[in-house]
């Protein structure tokens, strides 16, 4: 098997060295391509991947093509593609909003999946979620799902709006998560923590956190009422974000993610017609 990642950017070249570090392919197996001539010098001193210039060489030797590149540059890259491209081939699109319709009118093929990976990808943490085209069958979703999984965990879902749903939970989680520590570590400081010992504060409380939920099976309510006492420390916090309706905040933003990219998709769909 053959891999073809299209575009180095971040999700781009993290799939790439997730793919290369991995069992499932060797040097030989993976190849890359960039538009950019200076990103593409820059992968070459790396000497780890199979560097290409032309799609028109690389693309018709892949069983499986990775395309991480901006929504934006869809029309022009697909045109480009199009002409070297065969049926058997399986395409993966790790881009926002471009429906997997969208991709099977424009480029004329049956095999799509479309993945919604996150930031924690680039330390082989990632929670990426998945579906596919019909013309996907049940061996080639197990060995994209390999493929994914790579960069952390995966799992497949039914259906598109379950992409966008991911969308709103873990594709633009970690925002939420990097903003609540934004606050935490703000609060340190002002308490007259330096910037340092915030940091340790913060980030250590978050991963023992994520562990104990991890390494047993307690919802968060029941954990939030462990650790909090009548008239305690933690109760008084608790109240503080029940009072400001926090809980409905969250709620909210997830599902603003949720409906702007489903408005992506929409948007791409009616600029292809």
């Amino acid at each position: 098997m053959k891999v073809l990642v299209i575009g180095a950017g971040n999700m781009g070249s993290t799939y790439a060295e997730g793919m290369i570090g991995s069992p499932l392919l060797g040097r030989k197996n993976l190849m890359i391509y960039d538009a950019d001539p200076g990103r593409r010098e820059e992968l070459r001193k790396q000497d780890v991947y199979d560097v290409h210039d032309r799609l028109d060489a690389s693309l018709p030797q892949a069983d499986v093509v990775f395309i991480a590149v901006k929504p934006y540059h869809t029309e022009e890259l697909f045109e480009e593609m199009k002409p070297h491209i065969n049926s058997d081939q399986i395409f993966v699109s790790i881009m926002a909003g471009v429906t997997l319709d969208y991709m099977s009118e424009t480029l004329g093929v049956d095999k799509i999946i479309r993945a919604m990976p996150n930031l924690p990808a680039q330390v082989g943490k990632g929670m990426t979620s998945f579906t596919g085209t019909e013309g996907v069958s049940r061996v080639e979703l197990l060995t994209i799902e390999n493929l994914l999984k790579t960069t952390g965990k995966a799992i497949h879902v039914s259906s598109e709006r379950f992409i966008d749903a991911s969308t709103g939970i873990s594709g633009s989680g970690p925002a939420y998560i990097f903003y609540f520590m934004e606050s935490m570590m703000d609060a340190a400081r002002d308490m007259g923590f330096s910037e340092k010992t915030a940091r340790i504060l913060v980030s250590s409380t978050f991963e023992g956190a994520t562990e104990l939920f991890n390494q047993n099976n307690i919802s968060p309510a029941t954990w939030m009422n462990r650790v909090a006492s009548k008239g305690g420390t933690t109760r008084a916090a608790l109240d503080s974000l029940a009072d400001n309706n926090v809980h409905e905040l969250i709620h909210e933003a997830a599902f603003a993610a949720f409906k702007r990219a489903m408005e992506i998709g929409e948007e791409s769909t009616a600029s292809a017609e």
